[in-house]
């Protein structure tokens, strides 16, 4: 009977908010539309370089020497790839926390539609340029959309605070891969895909802050909960474990960046440490963040004190003992996925 009563009083708080928001909402859309480029995938893939594969075209059968693109750069491009293919999964999670209606469902369905832009470029790039086994890349899709995408949003606070984290976890992703990859081609695309993520974080983060000024306990609180327990949605694909550990190792995503382009960016441009309105209830949740900051220090350093000395061994190798292996950071920050 508690249990239905907290559930009831959960809903009507969360439909109460839906309806204090929506003005902003408004706001915040006509905004994203006016910033927001058309633009169109084909014309970033490099058709020229493609050519047939094996199978009922009779072409060439894939290698793994046929693109120059670094071991950790396919990693990322893989998982940046089967991660935006979960988008139905992800389209039914928003959708069912912020609804279809109103200008909720606007933002909702525009939101998916430009999403989908991503996987069709990337896939097109990775086929073009045969920087991954097309048949394992095809098997890991299979398997990540059979499994789908559930999120955990116990209040619309944490839905709107995870997607921020997300977006903006997933812009560093993508530009960092880009810049890695050592192919204009590539770059380009990578610079145009988290252009589109970091538009889609900064509408989550404008409506994070009119919601932190309606509930500034309730969502500190949950901001809190979303960064001290950070997860992409990608984690369940294929591999993924071995290939962030590549891609953290490589510098394209790790601990430090995600403390220091994600984390401390959100926590500043919110003000969260800085507000004077909070009850027991914030205050409480600001200590987790602050003790977090400190574990996020710690993983840091001894990350970078690894890699050195990996570098170093890698340099002047010493025939004995196991090869170290880089840390898999359990709040995403060792990973990369794709955003919700």
């Amino acid at each position: 009977m508690i249990d239905r009563l907290v559930s009831a009083s959960h809903s009507c708080k969360h439909v109460d908010l839906l309806r204090e928001l929506e003005p902003a909402v408004a706001v915040h859309l006509d905004r994203h539309l006016a910033a927001a480029p058309e633009w169109f995938p084909h014309q970033y893939i490099p058709w020229s370089s493609a050519r047939d594969f094996d199978g009922p075209l009779d072409g060439e059968p894939w290698q793994p020497d046929q693109s120059p693109l670094a071991p950790a750069v396919r990693d990322a491009l893989l998982v940046n790839l089967l991660t935006e293919d979960n988008l139905p999964s992800y389209h039914h999670e928003i959708a069912t926390l912020l609804g279809r209606d109103s200008a909720w469902g606007t933002w909702v369905h525009r939101w998916t539609a430009e999403e989908g832009r991503h996987s069709d470029a990337l896939r097109g790039y990775l086929h073009a340029v045969r920087a991954v086994d097309p048949m394992e890349l095809e098997r890991g899709r299979i398997a990540h959309v059979s499994r789908g995408f559930t999120g955990t949003y116990p209040t619309m606070a944490h839905g709107l605070a995870y997607v921020t984290v997300q977006e903006l976890a997933t812009r560093e992703a993508h530009r960092n891969t880009g810049h890695a990859c050592g192919d204009p081609h590539g770059t380009r695309l990578m610079s145009r895909i988290a252009a589109d993520e970091n538009l889609h974080m900064v509408f989550y983060r404008a409506l994070c802050a009119d919601l932190a000024d309606l509930d500034p306990d309730g969502f500190v609180d949950a901001f809190a909960d979303v960064v001290c327990d950070f997860q992409m949605p990608g984690h369940g694909i294929p591999g993924f474990q071995a290939r962030a550990t590549r891609i953290a190792a490589a510098g394209i995503y790790d601990i430090t960046i995600h403390r220091d382009h994600v984390v401390l960016p959100l926590l500043r441009t919110l003000r969260i440490m800085e507000r004077t309105d909070l009850g027991p209830l914030g205050e409480q949740a600001r200590e987790r963040l602050g003790r977090h900051l400190e574990v996020l220090e710690d993983k840091s350093r001894r990350f970078a004190e690894l890699r050195a000395r990996i570098g170093q061994r890698q340099t002047n190798p010493v025939p004995t003992g196991d090869k170290p292996v880089l840390p898999l950071m359990r709040d995403g920050s060792g990973a990369q996925g794709r955003s919700v």
